[in-house]
């Protein structure tokens, strides 16, 4: 059966496991090395198991703990051409993994097949991935999304399960510290996913056929976990879909709730 441990989500660090007890890949590596061994030793998934860290951006959250693990394990990375320059750029690849260039088209890794798209943010060239797990079933990540595209709706519709960018929320960001640099930056088209924005989108979702989310990539100064969890859950509520029959919402953890899996 498929296996989905969200290990880290939000703006301090991002790390998902998806795969079999046996056989998985990692979806970035934002935490360092031992918080991540910890996480997976708490969702019972050992180091041997993971078959390939595929990146989606070369953003700190992202991959500050990528180095370090990858090389300590040997296990290979995969990322677009833009994110892998970047990586190189930024000392990362250090010769001691490897680390390939993937196309859109996907590979097969785990004995599942993988496949990125892109998303609009303000990196080299970032993707995101729907993964099609050995038993059949659609894993989607789309986090870092400046703005929802016609390429990320295709990429993602009909998966069992989608892991959907639920950022911020309007007000607090407006109202909150940050430098109005910052605040436009995330507001922008290439910036990051709003309650209000991931809300609307999961209507569409649960309409063509996905039951299972998590919201994600929360911001710690301009979000909650509840005001993200009562904001989608208001807009299904609203489009007449009823949690647990017609759908599932959970917040993937930022990190002290590590530990979750969701097997189906």
């Amino acid at each position: 059966m498929a296996r989905f441990c969200p290990l880290f989500s939000g703006s301090s660090g991002n790390c998902y496991y998806i795969g079999s007890a046996e056989h998985g890949v990692l979806i970035d590596a934002g935490k360092n090395a031992k918080q991540i061994t910890e996480a997976l030793q708490r969702c019972k998934i050992p180091i041997h198991a993971i078959e390939g860290i595929f990146v989606t951006h070369e953003h700190s959250d992202h991959v500050s703990g990528l180095r370090v693990f990858a090389s300590r394990h040997k296990i290979p990375v995969y990322a677009s051409n833009g994110t892998m320059a970047a990586l190189q750029d930024m000392g990362i690849l250090n010769g001691k993994f490897p680390a390939n260039a993937l196309s859109l088209e996907g590979m097969e890794c785990a004995g599942m097949y993988i496949k990125p798209f892109h998303i609009p943010h303000d990196c080299a060239e970032g993707y995101g991935y729907r993964l099609m797990t050995e038993d059949g079933r659609g894993v989607s990540i789309a986090t870092d999304l400046g703005y929802m595209t016609a390429e990320i709706r295709e990429a993602v519709t009909g998966s069992d399960l989608i892991v959907l960018e639920s950022n911020h929320d309007i007000g607090m960001l407006r109202n909150g510290p940050y430098p109005y640099a910052l605040k436009q930056r995330i507001l922008s088209g290439m910036g990051h996913l709003s309650n209000l924005s991931c809300a609307e989108e999961l209507c569409r979702f649960v309409r063509t056929g996905t039951t299972r989310f998590w919201l994600a990539h929360l911001s710690q100064e301009n979000n909650t976990p509840e005001l993200a969890y009562q904001t989608s859950l208001c807009s299904l509520t609203m489009a007449g879909m009823k949690e647990n029959l017609d759908y599932q919402l959970a917040v993937a953890p930022r990190s002290n709730d590590a530990g979750k899996v969701m097997i189906f």
